[in-house]
């Protein structure tokens, strides 16, 4: 698993632990493509003030880069 610098940046900013994206990715409440890429959404019980966590990410074989995570400001999303 790669993170861009984005990513990195917003793991230190959020307080975002690795496994919480990896929980995110492997069972998502939501899942949308986006051309290459899978934007993924779960809600972490007592993490992020009950926000979703949003990691957008690119698959290649196994190797996942991970673009962006960061919790929702909207408790309401599709």
């Amino acid at each position: 698993m790669k993170l861009s610098r984005h990513a990195r940046n917003n793991i230190r900013l959020y307080k975002i632990e690795l496994r919480d994206i990896l929980l995110t990715i492997r069972s998502p409440d939501q899942t949308v493509i986006e051309g290459n890429r899978a934007v993924a959404l779960r809600t972490h019980p007592n993490r992020f003030s009950g926000y979703p966590l949003k990691v957008v990410y690119e698959q290649s074989g196994e190797d996942i880069t991970i673009i962006t995570a960061y919790p929702l400001k909207k408790k309401h999303w599709r």
